[in-house]
């Protein structure tokens, strides 16, 4: 009898304490608005156990189109993922890639023309260099503050390896202004031409790496073009063929450099550091070799030939070009081969060597013309011989 009681307790109390449970969990809903809306329905399903109940069968048409839907919104929208996948740039990449060849041949020719349009009215080349790194530097300063690119981290090991690269930069870069300011365009670029003698020299006597005799004959008639060259232009002064020397050096050392600072960081990454170094290097420079007659007369005598608002906009344009043009030659070079690239960069100098004597009527004898002509024809021959020797080693390692 006992427990026959103690089971109709039992019972009565466990149907007191659901009813409780559910009408605790009826009015306990969360405020509206709140996370907790989305989970309504499983609340509602677990309170109401008909809802979970099979629904009742479908005629067929109606049970196919259900079927169907879901799966044909599923192929749908792959095959229009599949056709956003396949944009412009693939689906046309010879007409993206001359599009940067073009990019990077126009902003490289409005460089040297408005810097050199500069140097007619101010000429303070390191000055100018540092401006042209100071607005490259704040360039890649709001790239990285905007997240295009996202900026990669660098450590001390990271920068002892960029260190030598960015002092290589600097020297290479003041001394071309320095050249550009004392000789014609054409002139100095025909000096840089020699570039890949002073590479072949560097990689055979300092690297040790052996350079092939058809390399070295390749650049037999560089070397004859720009005597020919120097020995009959009319704008030739040694502060000129001397500063074009220098740079030719110290880009050589620059790539040296490089390839040992090869780093895992994108390409533009690494030309953001090295010019946030270069400008370091070369501020100091600058005020000690042009500060006195900077503030003297130098900023006055500029601003009375052409005004202020024309000065700071020239100064930034140029800076702004510099940086621009680099970084298209970057950008080229990862979306060709080697050897497109070199022809690409030949290109570019007879470009703007025209275009320089165009612009500014610069008077050439037939010798200079000839001795030019020479010069970019042995660096288009020696970019192709070493075009072609590296794809073959290239080719030997892949098989």
């Amino acid at each position: 009898m006992a427990s026959r009681a103690l089971s109709v307790s039992g019972l009565l109390s466990l149907k007191r304490t659901t009813r409780d449970t559910a009408f605790a969990v009826l009015t306990a809903r969360p405020p509206a608005g709140s996370v907790g809306d989305g989970a309504n329905l499983i609340w509602g399903r677990q309170l109401r156990p008909s809802l979970s109940l099979p629904p009742p069968p479908l005629e067929p048409a109606k049970r196919d189109h259900l079927l169907l839907r879901p799966i044909r919104a599923t192929a749908e929208g792959s095959d229009s993922a599949g056709e956003a996948k396949v944009g412009f740039v693939e689906k046309y990449p010879a007409l993206v890639t001359g599009f940067f060849f073009f990019m990077w041949y126009f902003l490289n020719v409005i460089f040297n023309i408005l810097n050199k349009k500069i140097y007619n009215y101010f000429p303070y080349p390191y000055f100018v260099s540092v401006i042209h790194l100071f607005v490259g530097v704040v360039y890649c300063l709001v790239s990285w503050t905007v997240g295009l690119p996202k900026r990669a981290p660098i450590d001390s090991n990271l920068l002892k390896l960029l260190i030598p690269v960015a002092l290589c930069h600097a020297l290479g870069h003041v001394t071309s202004n320095v050249s550009f300011a004392a000789v014609a365009v054409s002139f100095t670029h025909t000096i840089k031409a020699l570039e890949p003698f002073f590479n072949a020299s560097a990689s055979q006597f300092i690297l040790g790496q052996p350079i092939p005799l058809t390399l070295w004959l390749s650049l037999a008639p560089v070397v004859l073009g720009v005597s020919m060259a120097s020995l009959t232009e009319l704008s030739f002064n040694w502060t000129g063929f001397i500063s074009a020397m220098i740079s030719n050096i110290s880009f050589t050392y620059r790539s040296l450099y490089s390839k040992k600072a090869m780093v895992d960081m994108d390409s533009t990454n690494v030309y953001a550091y090295i010019s946030i170094i270069a400008l370091i290097v070369c501020i100091p420079p600058a005020i000690i070799i042009e500060g006195p007659q900077l503030m003297q007369h130098g900023f006055s005598d500029a601003i009375a030939k052409v005004g202020l608002t024309k000065f700071i906009s020239d100064l930034f344009w140029v800076g702004m070009f510099y940086h621009l043009y680099n970084q298209l030659a970057t950008n080229t070079l990862e979306r060709v081969a080697p050897l497109t690239h070199a022809v690409g960069n030949v290109l570019k100098r007879v470009f703007v060597i025209g275009f320089s004597i165009l612009v500014f009527g610069n008077k050439i004898s037939t010798q200079t013309g000839i001795g030019t002509s020479i010069a970019i024809a042995g660096v288009a021959l020696y970019s192709y011989i070493k075009a072609k020797i590296e794809e073959e080693k290239r080719q030997l390692k892949s098989a």
